[in-house]
């Protein structure tokens, strides 16, 4: 047999046998069970917390999760972060909360007020397990994504909402944050704001009631009308959108998105643009707050992740 034959007939054998066994994929991480599940902050069944408890001989720092699905949907199972700060000794919690369609239903206004204020109750009992948990309770940390993103915005923002009178000893634990670390966050709940940003914005309209609460798919159907109506609705803008509540006295904010910025031009995902990650960045420095902000090309960025950020600010 002629060499040249030969070669190409042990290429074709080689080829062959590559294509008949597939790369082994790696095996997937063994999901990680919370130390406590189901843990009640309040009677609600929406109402309940995990927790994850790092090992350590001292009291931990702690990542306090958010889920995302636009106050609407979503879980506490999936949590972000969740290795990488068991690793660091960072123990996590991670919240469900009623959402704002529950308290549209209830008759709350505005319905927003319902996952916000759960996330700063689930807070304030978290605190209040510190000697129990092993908790460092001045170093919280909050993160989430998306709607998740936007309560731990609030919460980093908020003046603190303790009541040291009161006779409920969680309502006297503060509800301050050392920390967040947010993805795809809406900081803005203003449509005026937003129309300006983002001409194709859509989202928000909800937190304020301009929704059907038993139809999820009409969550987004009517900014026209929540901009129409702003002035209505403007007392609580000011109550609960991240920007309206920024002073010098906040803790330390990282934003990361997965776009660049194109600030006044439509954007393919007007919910999560990065351009409401600019314009949070632009007004935290007027106000003297340290505002990390993370996208593709982005320029003077610190921490490369999420996870990165907080085990930095946490653990220094």
């Amino acid at each position: 047999m002629q060499p040249r034959l030969l070669l190409f007939l042990c290429l074709i054998a080689s080829l062959q046998a590559q294509n008949a066994t597939p790369p082994a994929k790696p095996a997937p991480k063994p999901k990680i069970a919370p130390t406590i599940a189901n843990v009640a902050y309040g009677t609600h069944e929406r109402q309940v917390l995990d927790f994850y408890k790092a090992s350590s001989d001292k009291p931990t720092p702690l990542l306090f999760f958010i889920h995302g699905g636009g106050w609407v949907n979503g879980d506490k199972a999936g949590v972000a972060e969740l290795r990488e700060c068991l690793a660091a000794s960072i123990s996590v919690v991670s919240i469900n909360y009623r959402y704002s369609t529950q308290a549209q239903l209830a008759g709350v206004m505005p319905p927003v007020k319902w996952p916000l204020e759960d996330a700063a109750r689930a807070l304030q009992f978290v605190r209040s397990k510190a000697a129990e948990w092993n908790i460092d309770k001045q170093r919280i940390g909050a993160s989430g994504g998306s709607a998740g993103a936007c309560s731990s915005l609030y919460l980093a923002f908020h003046d603190d909402m303790a009541d040291p009178k009161s006779a409920d000893p969680v309502s006297r634990e503060s509800t301050r944050l050392w920390c967040a670390a947010v993805n795809g966050a809406q900081t803005s709940l203003d449509p005026k704001q937003l129309k300006e940003w983002t001409p194709n914005s859509r989202y928000g309209g909800h937190a304020f009631g301009f929704m059907d609460p038993n139809d999820k798919k009409t969550r987004d159907t009517r900014f026209a009308e929540f901009l129409e109506k702003r002035e209505s609705v403007l007392k609580w803008i000011k109550m609960y959108s991240p920007y309206e509540l920024v002073s010098k006295d906040d803790p330390p904010v990282y934003l990361r998105y997965g776009d660049t910025p194109a600030l006044g031009q439509p954007q393919k995902d007007p919910t999560h643009t990065v351009n409401y990650g600019v314009k949070l960045q632009e007004h935290c420095k007027a106000n003297g707050t340290e505002c990390e902000l993370n996208y593709p090309g982005a320029p003077e960025v610190k921490h490369k992740s999420i996870a990165e950020f907080l085990i930095a600010k946490l653990k220094q």
